[in-house]
């Protein structure tokens, strides 16, 4: 994770609350597009945000014994890596759940398609001023992340656990202005997402993605609440391996998912990186389509 040397004062003031969507520059891979793809000796760039997590190394090593070179192109903030697999720069990435897919798809006109899934990571919140809930004084402030997908799900995380009460109830598309504010023991500021761990010193309690709990110096088990990656209703949030549409029956990026959600090494370190906390799922490519597929109609309807 790339860090930023401005000040989270200025950041809390600054930062807007939705995704501005940055083009990337145009490149290639030897693997190639479509369903021509063959296992062997083929390059892959995948995008990611993390490249350190100890999941990456396995999986590539496990990749190169089925004659596939990966190359891991890391990525600072989560609005790069779609951008880039649009315009070529990589082949395929995986940071993201279905619903910031969707958003991405419909915010820039894009077709990006889930050809895998991989975990399903609890949100949680974290402090480094108060050790519970119930510590955190009326009117303090928390930060939540700023892209609309994991805004809204950071909101439904405060309203389970007491902190903010959300108009008709919140759902998936919920932002700040759904904050029922006379109703809510705390007020509500969006950051960039890797730029909340950083605001900890300035905020009563920050709404923390998993890639940046550990970068942050803290462990998975500080966290005050989380929400319950096993309920039914958390699969929108399963984390994805993304394609462009065309490629979405390459035999050799369908090869790579196989190997990601089998790998004994690759699981290792996805449970090494998530404290134990993520739930490894095996969703069927035609299930994540056609979740992806009505996920995005939810967004249309309430874009």
């Amino acid at each position: 994770m790339s860090r930023r040397t401005t000040s989270i004062l200025a950041a809390l003031a600054a930062v807007p609350l939705f995704v501005a969507l940055t083009g990337c520059a145009t490149g290639s891979s030897d693997a190639g597009s479509g369903s021509e793809g063959s296992s062997e000796n083929e390059v892959v760039k995948i995008g990611v945000v993390g490249e350190s997590d100890p999941q990456w190394p396995a999986f590539v090593d496990a990749a190169a014994a089925e004659g596939i070179t990966v190359e891991l192109v890391d990525f600072g903030s989560y609005e790069l890596p779609n951008p880039a697999l649009s315009e070529g720069e990589v082949d395929l990435n995986q940071f993201q759940h279905i619903v910031y897919l969707a958003q991405y798809n419909e915010a820039s006109g894009d077709d990006l398609a889930a050809i895998g899934s991989t975990q399903i990571y609890p949100l949680g919140l974290y402090s480094t001023k108060y050790d519970s809930v119930k510590d955190i004084p009326e009117g303090e402030t928390v930060a939540v992340p700023d892209d609309a997908s994991n805004q809204a799900r950071a909101l439904l995380v405060l309203q389970a656990a007491g902190l903010v009460d959300l108009k008709d109830g919140g759902t998936a598309f919920s932002d700040l202005a759904d904050v029922d504010e006379s109703k809510s023991k705390v007020k509500v500021t969006a950051l960039e997402a890797a730029l909340t761990p950083e605001a900890l010193p300035d905020v009563a309690a920050a709404v923390i993605n998993n890639d940046f709990v550990e970068d942050a110096g803290l462990s998975f088990d500080d966290a005050l609440f989380t929400d319950d990656p096993k309920d039914p209703s958390a699969l929108q949030y399963v984390n994805i391996f993304a394609s462009r549409a065309e490629d979405v029956d390459n035999e050799t990026y369908l090869k790579l998912v196989e190997i990601f959600q089998t790998d004994k090494g690759v699981q290792e370190g996805l449970a090494k990186s998530s404290g134990g906390t993520g739930v490894t799922l095996q969703t069927p490519a035609d299930e994540l389509a056609s979740l992806l597929k009505d996920v995005q109609k939810d967004v249309a309807a309430n874009g």
